[in-house]
């Protein structure tokens, strides 16, 4: 008998450096906000670079946009008068495509030929849509929760209400679900905070952090964490 025996009633996946890498996203993201500083009279390629360099440097922070004017050099009386229009430039990003992992693709088509499927993830609710649309991925998920629709930010992994939405919505119960990610301090706890066994994807932003909490198993990635549950 295997950790995954039984087979679990429906699979959970996270989006973010789990179907595809998001510094694919952040990257067009930065160069939105560099084309915005045009129109309040920075240099585009230069602002650019500032906001990536602190997207690069942890993507979870807020702030981003502030330190890179601080790089950048404006004033902060400056800075004040400029952010609401590079704020609306970043969160106005769309991107028309974005790619996913090698093999992510197959491995959803194999999920979800044996599973029902769900996509949970935290973040404004138009950027995440787009980023799932901008993927290709919509159709393999029967559902997709993203927890700031279920009362902002402070719902965000690890607290279990997307996972219980989730849940709920398949008509299953949370204990019998499989989540994957790629973050052990959202994905897999928020897994182990309901009952639910997890896979860890050692992929993305976050591939060499720690395994706490431990997960239920730990792959390289989405095509491996699919041969598990096969």
């Amino acid at each position: 008998m295997t950790a995954f025996d039984p087979a679990p009633a429906a699979v959970v996946l996270d989006l973010d450096d789990t179907l595809y890498p998001q510094a694919s996203y952040l990257y067009g993201a930065a160069r939105a906000v560099g084309r915005a500083g045009v129109t309040v009279g920075l240099d585009p390629i230069r602002l650019g670079r500032a906001v990536r360099r602190e997207l690069v440097a942890g993507s979870d922070r807020g702030g981003t946009i502030d330190r890179a004017l601080t790089t950048y050099g404006v004033p902060a009386d400056r800075a004040a008068e400029v952010i609401p229009t590079l704020v609306a430039a970043f969160t106005a990003y769309r991107p028309r495509r974005l790619p996913c992992y090698l093999g992510a693709e197959e491995a959803l088509a194999e999920l979800r030929s044996r599973y029902p499927l769900a996509c949970l993830t935290d973040g404004n609710p138009t950027i995440q849509r787009a980023k799932l649309a901008a993927t290709g991925l919509s159709d393999a998920f029967t559902t997709v929760v993203i927890t700031d629709e279920l009362g902002g930010r402070a719902h965000r992994k690890p607290h279990p209400s997307g996972l219980q939405q989730a849940a709920d919505t398949l008509g299953v119960d949370p204990s019998d679900l499989v989540m994957i990610g790629d973050r052990p301090g959202k994905d897999v706890a928020v897994a182990t905070a309901l009952g639910a066994r997890s896979i860890r994807v050692r992929t993305g932003e976050y591939a060499h952090t720690p395994d706490e909490p431990a997960a239920t198993a730990v792959v390289a990635d989405l095509l491996a964490a699919a041969a598990l549950l096969a």
